[in-house]
């Protein structure tokens, strides 16, 4: 979704095929490296999530789709961010895409 509102967030092949494997591709990519430095970040950037009251987390996730995108070059994947702008406003769209899916996808735990 971010690749189609975002300008700066490109998606560089031509078959459908290919776009959907590249997504789900960079998707595993994002997930591992917010599974595994998302939670160091908070810990060691606390201070700055409560000056912020919480705003810091989106300069967070930017810089983490950033690395995503940084990523996917390194296994030539056809994804890239073209910068800290559009990769912020990259993660406010995965957010708000994310949310809106939490809102019809219910967790059983609730």
């Amino acid at each position: 979704m971010a690749t189609l509102i975002v300008s700066g967030i490109d998606l560089t092949t031509a078959s459908t095929p290919k776009k959907v494997g590249t997504l789900i591709a960079v998707a595993v990519v994002f997930g591992l490296i917010n599974a595994f430095l998302k939670p160091i970040v908070k810990t060691l950037g606390c201070v700055f999530y409560i000056l912020t009251l919480g705003l810091f987390a989106l300069v967070v996730n930017g810089l983490l789709l950033w690395l995503a995108s940084w990523s996917a070059g390194k296994m030539n994947l056809p994804f890239h961010v073209n910068g800290f702008w559009p990769a912020f406003w990259g993660a406010i769209v995965v957010g708000v895409v994310s949310w809106l899916l939490n809102l019809f996808v219910h967790d059983d735990k609730e």
